[in-house]
């Protein structure tokens, strides 16, 4: 299976010769550590076998939060977390897209927009929602920045999960929306577009969009999603993943690169081929910034107002059935302790931890392409 880390350092070197002054510093760090994953760069272990003396070296990954080796199964947990945390109300999914208009400003200054991009509509959102002709209250939203489309074109937007149950204003009473209905998307977008442009009027980034961003409609989806089960399955890989996983690049050939999507509207695979430039180029657009946070949780969602979640809990869920989850959430569960131990690949054999490689020591090369 051909990997990110290989194109990296197959392409890397002329792409940065080519773009490197054109790319931030989390793009050129991103690089790297993807290059360097699971490579003698960074050090690793040898382990041999006792039976058929078959050695093996295992490398360390680089940890880093755009590299598709090593974001693969923080995503379960964060789920399960989020599971917890589901209350007995319909729920939503509200997606704020940035126009085309913005989407060049963002990439010069993601981390400016990125953040405005989060502020407007998690405001527009809270600020519709409180109106009585909707929910009339306080709400709890989930939010996630997700940058890329299937086939890694850059589309910014964010997706929110949202609870239809509000807080109403004398802190008291609890209000349960409808299923089918949440607020007007037009409203919404309206209010969005609003807002984003009162925040850029603070900044002199506000100057370089087109008058014409402000005058077309924008776009905000709103539809309802049942328990939020489904919701929160969709969005976790997002958390976690990055743009492309390594199983779905099927080739490189002719200094150009295939990988496989699914469509979202029909459900097809397709595949898409760039040229290994435009390959790198379409994931590096997708690397955020540094320390950026990528999730984020408003009203009654945020972490200082778990009581409150638990206090809603409690109105809508018959108190023995509270009773029983709490009784459930309360046990113990306890892992058995399964001790780590690598396998010989010929014979099956437990191996033996034989070498401690040093980052940067001299050890058998990575796998390349073409290699068996």
């Amino acid at each position: 299976m051909v990997t990110l880390g290989e194109i990296f350092r197959r392409y890397g070197p002329l792409y940065r010769a080519r773009f490197g002054t054109h790319m931030s510093v989390e793009q050129h760090q991103a690089m790297r550590a993807i290059e360097q994953c699971r490579t003698e760069a960074l050090g690793g272990h040898v382990y041999t076998c006792p039976a058929c003396a078959t050695a093996r070296y295992s490398y360390h990954s680089c940890r880093n939060r755009h590299c598709p080796t090593c974001q693969q199964d923080a995503s379960q947990t964060w789920l399960t977390q989020q599971q917890d945390l589901l209350l007995p109300v319909p729920y939503f999914l509200v997606t704020f897209t940035l126009p085309s208009g913005l989407r060049a400003l963002a990439r010069q200054h993601p981390r400016t927009i990125y953040s405005l991009l989060f502020r407007a509509s998690a405001a527009a959102l809270q600020q519709l929602a409180q109106d009585p002709r909707f929910l009339g209250g306080q709400i709890g939203m989930l939010g996630v920045l997700q940058t890329w489309t299937r086939d890694l074109r850059y589309h910014p937007h964010v997706h929110y999960l949202v609870p239809a149950l509000a807080l109403a204003p004398d802190r008291q009473t609890w209000i349960v929306g409808k299923r089918s209905f949440l607020v007007h998307s037009k409203s919404l977008a309206q209010l969005f577009r609003a807002k984003m442009r009162a925040g850029l009027r603070k900044s002199e980034l506000y100057r370089e969009v087109s008058p014409k961003s402000w005058a077309q409609p924008w776009v905000v989806d709103c539809r309802g999603v049942g328990s939020g089960q489904a919701a929160l399955k969709y969005l976790a890989p997002y958390i976690f993943r990055v743009a492309l996983s390594n199983n779905r690049i099927e080739q490189v050939a002719d200094d150009q690169v295939t990988f496989r999507y699914t469509e979202a509207e029909s459900g097809r695979v397709k595949r898409c081929t760039l040229e290994a430039n435009a390959f790198i180029g379409r994931f590096l657009a997708h690397v955020l910034p540094k320390g950026f946070v990528k999730v984020r949780y408003y009203g009654l969602l945020r972490l200082g107002n778990r009581r409150l979640l638990e206090q809603a809990r409690a109105a809508l869920v018959p108190p023995a059935v509270v009773g029983t989850e709490r009784a459930v959430a309360s046990a113990p569960v306890v892992a058995p302790a399964v001790p780590a131990v690598l396998l010989c690949p010929s014979c099956g054999q437990a191996m033996q931890l034989v070498q401690v490689i040093p980052q940067q020591s001299r050890a058998p090369p990575p796998r390349r392409f073409g290699s068996k």
